[in-house]
């Protein structure tokens, strides 16, 4: 009776050992594939969103600006990188928990052309945005973006005067 007792925790403990590990290398998969979308907005290698992103991705704002799939994500991330072209993110903290990746993070870039009706100024701008991330089999689904938009124009605004 000891021996089958013995025998049964043994295989309890090692079951829950493997979904442990499962989990954890699922919440890791899922660390991943947002590391390489945060890749593909310092780099502009938006052909890279193909391996990223489901094909039903949609992106939701803060405001009412929404993309729908890769082709609206690759259309999205080159115009904003054709005003910033340097623009970086720079992750600050990230969590994980299930199918969500949360990441926040530090964006820098130069203004170079036309945003929101005001010309290109040369400013130097930083900003903090959060985003919400929900991955479905090994791709990102949905984001929830919280930018800063508001200090882009204000720091826009302060260095053209």
């Amino acid at each position: 009776m000891k021996k089958e007792i013995l025998t049964l925790l043994t295989a309890l403990l090692l079951f829950c050992s493997c979904q442990s590990t499962d989990k954890n290398s699922i919440l890791e998969k899922n660390k991943a594939v947002v590391l390489e979308y945060h890749k593909v907005w310092n780099e502009g290698k938006v052909d890279n969103l193909d391996d990223i992103l489901t094909s039903d991705f949609v992106c939701h704002y803060l405001t009412s600006i929404e993309w729908t799939g890769i082709e609206e994500a690759k259309q999205a991330i080159s115009d904003w990188r054709a005003i910033f072209p340097d623009w970086h993110e720079e992750i600050v903290d990230i969590i994980q928990e299930n199918d969500k990746v949360v990441t926040r993070y530090k964006a820098t870039a130069t203004h170079t052309k036309t945003y929101e009706g005001i010309d290109a100024t040369g400013a130097k701008i930083e900003i903090y945005e959060v985003s919400i991330y929900r991955i479905h089999n090994g791709k990102i689904a949905e984001q929830w973006c919280f930018p800063d938009d508001p200090s882009i124009k204000t720091q826009i605004l302060d260095f053209k005067e």
